[in-house]
């Protein structure tokens, strides 16, 4: 009997048993059998970033002479200090040898790392090495820690928020449908505007098992005060929910200022909060990528078993570890002459954040943020903030981002990123002066 016969009369036989429909022909695409996941179909178009980029493409295409000046996705521009990449690349030339060569490392990251980060990031702060987890950046960590939760947790965020910890808490399975004001059911969205200090009300917030929180915050540049960050644990405490803390922008906190670098500089935050954070934008490192996350051995989920385990587990089941090279960087960032160095870098993104705060406060803008971000956020009343970031590119050929791509709240407003260098901002800040003036 001919093969193709062979086959169809076995197809014929072994799908009706089961239960399986063929592949599907459509306009010359084969379909397999898989089921879509549901959730992915909840999103709202692409994810905001990328949005930005294609956006920037079009509008290259249409002006292809024009000196565009990016303000918007906060990547970083300056170079990474020598001592760090230094570091780097004597780890790597190290490789080629038979004593320097080293394979996989550990999935929770190197030893002296972990160590490094619990005792010159967290000083004083009780924070053990066996509690660092090293990664390739917060935002994979993010994601990571919403595989640890499952579908079936609440989630509460700022709004606006930075919105990897809404996409991966839809795409999760955590969330309703979105509605027309851009919400999605089944999240808590705790509204953080001038008007209330960019800190929510808690009174009125409710329960959740899940509470993100960025400070510095993405978009809006404000840091929470120690009182408010009081706050949020004590909140926590009395719903027995757990905090994921971003401080991803720690580094640009000024010491003077006496606001927290860290969420266990609060009494009490070790039994409810887990930290994320990077070396992306002190350090430069956005396209090395590392980071970490601290999960504190106090943190215990309702039945008595500890969060730190099994998140260990999902470490050690996702992830073979972050770069041994990238690690490499990283500890010479934390020592004494890379710390100087990296700070050297944040300090001239500061300046650039002050020099943008001013521009607008000089032309009548509401603005805020800047002192202890690089982000600056700027109020344009009874408008849209796509139509404005539309405008400013179209006319100044400058790139910042749309508010209400950060939630419904962003409304009304735009984010200007200080990640550029010095000329380059000043040039963006007399376009600027020009078409708003």
């Amino acid at each position: 009997m001919p093969v193709n016969m062979i086959s169809k009369l076995l197809e014929k036989a072994v799908l009706p048993a089961l239960d399986v429909a063929p592949p599907v022909k459509t306009g010359g695409s084969r379909r397999t059998s898989v089921l879509r996941n549901p959730n992915m179909e909840k999103l709202q178009k692409g994810y905001l970033f990328p949005e930005i980029s294609i956006k920037h493409e079009e509008h290259l295409r249409k002006y292809p002479d024009a000196k565009v000046i990016s303000l918007g996705i906060g990547d970083t521009t300056e170079p990474i200090p020598s001592i760090v990449t230094s570091a780097m690349a004597e780890y790597a030339l190290a490789l080629s040898t038979p004593e320097g060569y080293q394979g996989y490392g550990p999935e929770q990251g190197h030893k002296n790392l972990r160590k490094a980060i619990a005792d010159k990031v967290y000083p004083d702060m009780g924070i053990k090495e066996t509690e660092v987890f090293i990664s390739d950046g917060a935002q994979c960590d993010i994601a990571r820690l919403q595989t640890l939760f499952g579908t079936n947790v609440t989630i509460a965020v700022q709004d606006p928020t930075f919105p990897g910890y809404v996409d991966n808490g839809v795409i999760m399975g955590q969330t309703g449908k979105v509605d027309d004001g851009g919400k999605y059911a089944g999240i808590e969205y705790m509204r953080c505007a001038p008007e209330n200090a960019f800190f929510p009300d808690l009174s009125r917030v409710r329960q959740t098992d899940v509470i993100f929180f960025c400070s510095p915050n993405n978009p809006t540049g404000h840091v929470a005060s120690r009182e408010q960050l009081r706050q949020l644990v004590d909140f926590a405490r009395r719903n027995g929910s757990i905090v994921v803390f971003d401080s991803a922008y720690s580094s640009y906190v000024s010491s003077s200022g006496g606001a927290p670098r860290s969420i266990y500089e609060i009494p009490g935050a070790r039994e409810v909060a887990i930290e994320v954070s990077s070396f992306s934008k002190f350090a430069g490192f956005t396209g090395v990528r590392l980071g970490w996350a601290v999960v504190p051995d106090e943190l215990l989920y309702s039945d008595g078993s500890p969060v730190a385990r099994d998140f260990d587990r999902i470490v050690c089941t996702c992830f073979n570890g972050a770069s041994s090279i990238a690690q490499a960087g990283g500890m010479a960032c934390l020592s004494e002459e890379g710390r100087a160095a990296v700070q050297r870098v944040v300090a001239v993104y500061k300046e650039n954040a002050r020099v943008l705060v001013d521009t607008f406060a000089s032309l009548g803008k509401e603005v805020y943020g800047g002192a202890d971000a690089p982000y600056v956020w700027v109020r344009f009343p009874g408008r849209r903030s796509w139509d404005v970031f539309a405008e400013i590119l179209e006319k100044t050929h400058v790139i910042t981002v749309p508010g209400s791509g950060f939630g419904p709240g962003g409304e009304g407003f735009i984010r200007v990123s200080a990640f550029n260098s010095r000329d380059k901002v000043l040039e963006a800040c007399e376009r600027l002066k020009s078409f708003l003036a």
